[in-house]
């Protein structure tokens, strides 16, 4: 009983030792040594899963401010959703997003995330004023402003990728600032919005934005057909 316990001990700890060698191996563009290159596959993969948990972390935020603060079904029905991402041309469903150009595609998903950065980071500033409210879902405000500037970052990453690799164009290039992603009139608009209308109209934008991407990695990713 002995031996097989400490087998199973040294089995163990060579696992642990293989995981963390996987999980903290640096990646690098040129293939250095001890590097490993992501593929394209596995940029798409990292970006759709951060959306997924975006998205997930949004309906999660939106269902807690309704519980909180709109505990009346009739209040809910009263909100205006007019969402400040409106002047954004987005697809309305799966066939119109798979005829768009590889290239708009993309300039779509970055326009919606970089539109969200600073709204979101008022949001989360403005919830500081609900003490209460703060102590169950502060964190999830905060984590969602950073999840939308990591994403965009990776989603960026994606699009320097498929252009090494010849499969769009380099006419991205010239939308890299946000300037250029998303109006400062967008800004001002978001201001007035009330903070349920933000949520409501994020967990819309970031369900896009996740199924975008899944569409883009189909067109683009040959062996993942959609």
């Amino acid at each position: 009983c002995v031996l097989h316990c400490w087998s199973l001990f040294v089995l163990l700890l060579m696992c642990l030792d293989l995981h963390t060698l996987v999980e903290s191996a640096p990646i690098c563009a040129h293939g250095h040594t001890g590097c490993h290159s992501p593929t394209l596959s596995d940029l798409f993969d990292r970006v759709i899963q951060h959306s997924a948990r975006m998205h997930g972390l949004s309906s999660d935020l939106h269902s807690d401010f309704e519980q909180y603060f709109l505990p009346s079904r009739n209040q809910i029905g009263r909100i205006n959703r007019k969402c400040h991402t409106a002047y954004i041309l987005t697809p309305n469903g799966k066939e119109n997003a798979q005829r768009l150009a590889r290239e708009e595609l993309t300039e779509v998903i970055l326009k919606l995330l970089a539109a969200w950065r600073d709204p979101l980071s008022q949001f989360h500033r403005s919830m500081a004023r609900h003490e209460d409210f703060t102590s169950i879902s502060g964190n999830k405000a905060l984590e969602m402003s950073d999840m939308v500037h990591q994403l965009k970052n990776g989603v960026e990453k994606v699009a320097e990728k498929m252009q090494l690799l010849g499969m769009i164009s380099n006419s991205l290039m010239s939308l890299s600032s946000t300037e250029a992603l998303a109006p400062h009139s967008a800004s001002s608009e978001a201001r007035s919005m009330s903070d349920y209308e933000l949520l409501y109209c994020f967990r819309r934008d970031s369900n896009k934005v996740q199924n975008y991407l899944k569409i883009l990695k189909c067109r683009i990713v040959a062996e993942h057909g959609c």
